[in-house]
């Protein structure tokens, strides 16, 4: 024992939070700003990017020959424009719409009718997701009455997958219609809309390639002669002002389309 029964009470010196900190350890409060500077940085930059594409997909992509250029008369078919309804073409051209035809042919030689529509979807391939008969013609009143996939062999003998739809309208209109549909694919042909409806292809399109697309073939009227008939003499014709699957498009060789008319 100490002879003057001295107690040493040791007592830890005062120190701040940072000085607490072990040696070459960063503080928490650092850490805690830093990520939210990084937050704030990642949300910016997403709206930055975002718009960006936004603008991107939102400028039409330019074919080579328009289809306005479309040929009126295609041998005993002899076409004038079918007007759509400015709310759809105004929704068609915010949503997927880069260039498309609406014409309505009548055959000189039969007296048969059948419409045709054309949508050629680039800058934003999958905005055309959805946009198919058994969507479209409902929403305006059609009952569905069934759908077949099928198929037929233009001009050039060249095999074409569709579907063929058939929708009517009950008493009082007494209306039916059957619509022949298929999809082409950066040039390749298809029925079916899952070939294009994967993440991947639906992408908005940045690079602004014409030969990245889909487009939609709608042949309609009252009988089905009547639209495999039109679709049979007027397919290659489409396929000729869309790209091929190397990216080429034949009309641009066309010397003979004057005023709308192939000669």
């Amino acid at each position: 024992m100490y002879p003057n029964g001295h107690n040493y009470l040791v007592r830890a010196p005062k120190v701040s939070y940072s000085m607490r900190t072990a040696p070459g350890k960063t503080p928490l409060w650092f850490v805690w700003v830093l990520a939210v500077l990084l937050l704030i940085s990642t949300g910016i930059t997403y709206r930055v990017l975002a718009s960006g594409l936004k603008r991107i997909a939102d400028t039409p992509i330019v074919l080579p020959v328009s289809l306005s250029s479309f040929p009126a008369q295609i041998g005993s078919w002899t076409g004038r424009d079918l007007p759509i309804p400015s709310t759809v073409k105004e929704y068609m051209e915010d949503n997927f719409a880069d260039d498309f035809l609406s014409l309505r042919y009548i055959n000189s030689a039969t007296d048969a009718w059948a419409d045709v529509y054309v949508v050629y979807c680039s800058s934003r391939p999958g905005g055309i997701l959805g946009h198919r008969p058994r969507v479209c013609y409902p929403a305006h009143g059609w009952i569905q009455d069934n759908t077949k996939p099928s198929q037929f062999v233009s001009r050039t003998g060249r095999q074409i997958p569709c579907l063929i739809h058939r929708f009517y309208k009950p008493s009082p209109a007494h209306d039916q219609i059957v619509v022949l549909n298929f999809y082409i694919l950066n040039g390749r042909l298809t029925a079916d809309e899952n070939d294009f409806s994967s993440p991947l292809g639906r992408r908005p399109n940045i690079a602004g390639d014409p030969a990245r697309y889909v487009a939609q073939v709608q042949i309609s009227s009252v009988l089905e002669n009547f639209v495999r008939t039109m679709a049979k003499d007027v397919t290659d014709l489409v396929l000729d002002y869309l790209p091929d699957p190397n990216g080429k498009v034949r009309a641009i060789e066309y010397s003979n389309v004057i005023d709308g008319v192939l000669k």
